[in-house]
Protein backbone atom coordinates (compact mmCIF):
# COMPACT_ATOMS: atom_id res chain seq x y z
CA UNK A 1 0.00 0.00 0.00
CA UNK A 2 2.89 2.58 0.74
CA UNK A 3 4.21 1.71 -2.81
CA UNK A 4 1.16 2.59 -4.39
CA UNK A 5 0.12 5.63 -2.76
CA UNK A 6 3.72 7.09 -2.38
CA UNK A 7 5.38 5.76 -5.36
CA UNK A 8 2.85 4.66 -8.09
CA UNK A 9 0.28 7.61 -7.74
CA UNK A 10 2.52 10.23 -7.55
CA UNK A 11 4.52 8.76 -10.82
CA UNK A 12 0.94 8.14 -12.54
CA UNK A 13 -0.47 11.16 -11.20
CA UNK A 14 2.80 13.45 -12.71
CA UNK A 15 2.75 11.96 -16.00
CA UNK A 16 -0.75 12.84 -16.72
CA UNK A 17 0.41 16.04 -16.04
CA UNK A 18 3.28 16.33 -18.28
CA UNK A 19 1.68 14.41 -21.17
CA UNK A 20 -1.67 16.12 -20.36
CA UNK A 21 -0.01 19.41 -21.42
CA UNK A 22 0.89 18.54 -24.55
CA UNK A 23 -1.99 16.96 -25.72
CA UNK A 24 -3.76 19.97 -24.64
CA UNK A 25 -1.76 22.33 -26.11
CA UNK A 26 -1.94 20.19 -29.58
CA UNK A 27 -5.72 19.75 -29.71
CA UNK A 28 -7.40 23.06 -27.79
CA UNK A 29 -5.05 25.79 -28.41
CA UNK A 30 -8.48 28.08 -28.38
CA UNK A 31 -9.29 26.65 -25.22
CA UNK A 32 -6.14 27.42 -23.49
CA UNK A 33 -7.64 30.21 -21.57
CA UNK A 34 -9.29 31.30 -18.47
CA UNK A 35 -12.49 32.14 -19.46
CA UNK A 36 -12.65 35.24 -17.45
CA UNK A 37 -16.13 36.72 -16.29
CA UNK A 38 -14.55 39.74 -15.36
CA UNK A 39 -17.55 42.08 -17.84
CA UNK A 40 -19.93 39.56 -15.83
CA UNK A 41 -19.11 40.69 -12.34
CA UNK A 42 -15.79 42.39 -11.20
CA UNK A 43 -16.52 43.56 -7.73
CA UNK A 44 -15.70 40.43 -6.20
CA UNK A 45 -14.23 39.51 -8.34
CA UNK A 46 -11.32 42.65 -7.86
CA UNK A 47 -10.94 41.48 -4.00
CA UNK A 48 -10.73 38.04 -4.67
CA UNK A 49 -8.39 37.06 -7.12
CA UNK A 50 -5.71 39.40 -5.66
CA UNK A 51 -5.94 37.59 -2.76
CA UNK A 52 -6.19 34.10 -4.12
CA UNK A 53 -3.94 34.90 -6.51
CA UNK A 54 -1.21 36.28 -3.26
CA UNK A 55 -1.77 33.81 -1.42
CA UNK A 56 -1.34 30.82 -4.13
CA UNK A 57 2.11 32.13 -4.97
CA UNK A 58 3.29 32.73 -1.04
CA UNK A 59 2.39 28.91 -0.05
CA UNK A 60 4.23 28.11 -3.62
CA UNK A 61 6.87 29.51 -2.41
CA UNK A 62 7.03 28.29 1.05
CA UNK A 63 6.22 24.77 -0.49
CA UNK A 64 9.20 25.29 -2.85
CA UNK A 65 11.37 26.11 -0.15
CA UNK A 66 10.21 23.50 2.30
CA UNK A 67 10.59 20.62 0.39
CA UNK A 68 13.09 21.38 -2.13
CA UNK A 69 15.85 22.72 0.07
CA UNK A 70 17.15 20.20 2.44
CA UNK A 71 17.43 20.64 6.21
CA UNK A 72 21.44 20.84 6.28
CA UNK A 73 21.13 23.98 3.66
CA UNK A 74 19.44 25.79 5.93
CA UNK A 75 21.23 24.75 8.93
CA UNK A 76 24.70 25.65 7.30
CA UNK A 77 23.55 29.49 6.98
CA UNK A 78 22.99 29.67 10.49
CA UNK A 79 18.92 29.10 10.09
CA UNK A 80 17.97 27.06 13.60
CA UNK A 81 15.10 24.76 13.14
CA UNK A 82 13.01 27.19 15.91
CA UNK A 83 13.59 30.61 13.33
CA UNK A 84 12.90 28.24 10.47
CA UNK A 85 9.58 27.03 12.48
CA UNK A 86 8.31 30.91 13.51
CA UNK A 87 8.89 32.01 9.71
CA UNK A 88 6.85 28.65 8.11
CA UNK A 89 4.50 29.04 10.27
CA UNK A 90 4.34 33.01 10.34
CA UNK A 91 4.27 33.15 6.63
CA UNK A 92 2.02 29.97 6.17
CA UNK A 93 -1.21 31.39 8.45
CA UNK A 94 -0.80 34.68 6.52
CA UNK A 95 -0.97 32.85 2.78
CA UNK A 96 -3.94 30.63 4.51
CA UNK A 97 -5.79 33.60 5.55
CA UNK A 98 -5.30 34.96 1.92
CA UNK A 99 -6.35 31.56 0.54
CA UNK A 100 -9.40 31.09 2.77
CA UNK A 101 -10.43 34.74 1.90
CA UNK A 102 -9.65 34.87 -1.97
CA UNK A 103 -11.01 31.20 -2.66
CA UNK A 104 -14.18 32.08 -0.90
CA UNK A 105 -14.84 35.39 -2.85
CA UNK A 106 -14.28 33.57 -6.13
CA UNK A 107 -16.57 30.35 -5.37
CA UNK A 108 -19.53 32.77 -3.99
CA UNK A 109 -19.00 35.23 -6.98
CA UNK A 110 -19.07 31.57 -9.14
CA UNK A 111 -22.23 30.41 -7.64
CA UNK A 112 -24.04 33.28 -6.16
CA UNK A 113 -24.32 35.40 -9.38
CA UNK A 114 -26.73 33.76 -11.74
CA UNK A 115 -24.96 35.08 -14.67
CA UNK A 116 -21.05 33.68 -13.49
CA UNK A 117 -22.68 30.58 -12.53
CA UNK A 118 -24.32 30.09 -16.26
CA UNK A 119 -20.58 30.07 -17.37
CA UNK A 120 -19.32 27.55 -14.89
CA UNK A 121 -18.49 24.16 -16.54
CA UNK A 122 -18.16 20.58 -14.72
CA UNK A 123 -14.47 20.86 -15.10
CA UNK A 124 -14.74 24.09 -12.99
CA UNK A 125 -16.80 22.45 -10.92
CA UNK A 126 -14.43 19.35 -10.22
CA UNK A 127 -11.56 21.84 -10.31
CA UNK A 128 -12.70 24.01 -7.40
CA UNK A 129 -13.76 21.21 -5.02
CA UNK A 130 -10.45 20.11 -5.58
CA UNK A 131 -8.53 23.02 -5.13
CA UNK A 132 -10.98 23.35 -2.41
CA UNK A 133 -9.94 20.40 -0.40
CA UNK A 134 -6.06 20.82 -1.21
CA UNK A 135 -6.64 24.03 0.65
CA UNK A 136 -8.30 23.32 3.41
CA UNK A 137 -5.77 20.13 4.26
CA UNK A 138 -2.89 22.51 3.60
CA UNK A 139 -4.45 25.02 6.16
CA UNK A 140 -5.30 22.30 8.32
CA UNK A 141 -2.02 21.10 8.67
CA UNK A 142 -0.43 24.53 8.87
CA UNK A 143 -2.96 26.65 11.16
CA UNK A 144 -3.87 23.03 13.36
CA UNK A 145 -0.56 20.89 13.64
CA UNK A 146 2.06 23.49 13.25
CA UNK A 147 0.36 26.83 15.04
CA UNK A 148 -1.93 25.03 17.51
CA UNK A 149 -0.98 21.52 17.90
CA UNK A 150 2.88 20.35 18.82
CA UNK A 151 3.87 20.92 15.29
CA UNK A 152 5.57 18.34 13.10
CA UNK A 153 8.74 18.66 11.17
CA UNK A 154 7.86 17.44 7.62
CA UNK A 155 11.72 18.29 6.67
CA UNK A 156 12.70 15.06 7.88
CA UNK A 157 9.96 12.95 5.93
CA UNK A 158 7.92 14.64 3.34
CA UNK A 159 10.53 16.57 2.30
CA UNK A 160 12.82 13.82 1.50
CA UNK A 161 10.68 11.30 0.05
CA UNK A 162 9.46 14.61 -2.28
CA UNK A 163 13.12 14.58 -3.40
CA UNK A 164 13.18 11.09 -3.79
CA UNK A 165 10.62 11.02 -6.45
CA UNK A 166 13.05 13.58 -8.91
CA UNK A 167 15.93 11.68 -8.28
CA UNK A 168 13.93 8.16 -8.90
CA UNK A 169 14.86 7.05 -5.65
CA UNK A 170 11.74 7.32 -3.72
CA UNK A 171 11.05 5.66 -0.55
CA UNK A 172 7.94 5.17 0.58
CA UNK A 173 8.72 3.99 4.18
CA UNK A 174 8.98 7.62 5.18
CA UNK A 175 5.28 8.15 4.23
CA UNK A 176 4.27 5.55 6.30
CA UNK A 177 3.98 7.52 9.68
CA UNK A 178 3.09 10.59 8.40
CA UNK A 179 0.26 12.53 10.35
CA UNK A 180 -2.89 11.60 8.46
CA UNK A 181 -3.71 15.38 7.55
CA UNK A 182 0.09 15.69 5.74
CA UNK A 183 -0.70 12.55 3.88
CA UNK A 184 -3.91 13.42 2.50
CA UNK A 185 -2.54 17.01 1.50
CA UNK A 186 -0.15 15.43 -0.44
CA UNK A 187 -2.34 12.79 -2.26
CA UNK A 188 -5.09 15.81 -3.31
CA UNK A 189 -1.63 18.04 -4.23
CA UNK A 190 -1.04 15.28 -7.21
CA UNK A 191 -5.33 14.91 -8.31
CA UNK A 192 -4.61 18.79 -8.70
CA UNK A 193 -1.87 18.36 -10.64
CA UNK A 194 -3.68 15.58 -12.51
CA UNK A 195 -6.54 17.27 -13.20
CA UNK A 196 -4.68 20.68 -14.52
CA UNK A 197 -3.89 20.64 -18.16
CA UNK A 198 -7.70 19.49 -18.59
CA UNK A 199 -8.73 22.74 -16.49
CA UNK A 200 -8.49 26.43 -17.04
CA UNK A 201 -5.20 26.06 -14.92
CA UNK A 202 -3.19 26.09 -18.00
CA UNK A 203 -3.41 29.80 -18.35
CA UNK A 204 -0.92 29.11 -15.48
CA UNK A 205 1.93 28.76 -18.03
CA UNK A 206 0.71 31.48 -20.76
CA UNK A 207 1.39 34.07 -18.07
CA UNK A 208 2.56 37.68 -19.77
CA UNK A 209 6.02 37.73 -18.59
CA UNK A 210 7.09 39.31 -21.35
CA UNK A 211 5.19 42.60 -20.31
CA UNK A 212 7.89 43.13 -17.90
CA UNK A 213 10.10 44.17 -20.91
CA UNK A 214 8.73 44.74 -23.68
CA UNK A 215 8.76 48.37 -25.05
CA UNK A 216 6.10 50.80 -24.85
CA UNK A 217 3.17 50.49 -27.45
CA UNK A 218 3.14 54.38 -28.23
CA UNK A 219 -0.21 55.52 -29.60
CA UNK A 220 -0.31 58.87 -31.25
CA UNK A 221 -3.99 61.12 -32.22
CA UNK A 222 -4.81 60.49 -35.49
CA UNK A 223 -3.91 63.96 -37.36
CA UNK A 224 -7.91 65.92 -38.24
CA UNK A 225 -8.15 66.49 -41.86
CA UNK A 226 -8.07 69.95 -43.13
CA UNK A 227 -10.64 71.16 -44.54
CA UNK A 228 -11.26 70.86 -48.25
CA UNK A 229 -10.86 74.16 -50.24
Amino acid sequence: MNTLLWVVLPYAALTVFAVGHAWRWRVDQFGWTTRTTQLLEHRWLRWGSPLFHLGVFAAIAGHALGLLVPKSWTEVIGVSEGLYHAVSVGAGTAAAVMLVVGLGLLLARRFVNGRVRRTTTPTDKLLFAVLTVVIALGVTATVGENLIGAGYDYRETISVWFRGLFRLQPDPVLMADVPLVFQLHALSAFALFAIWPFTRLVHVWSAPIAYLWRPYVVYRRRATPGRPR
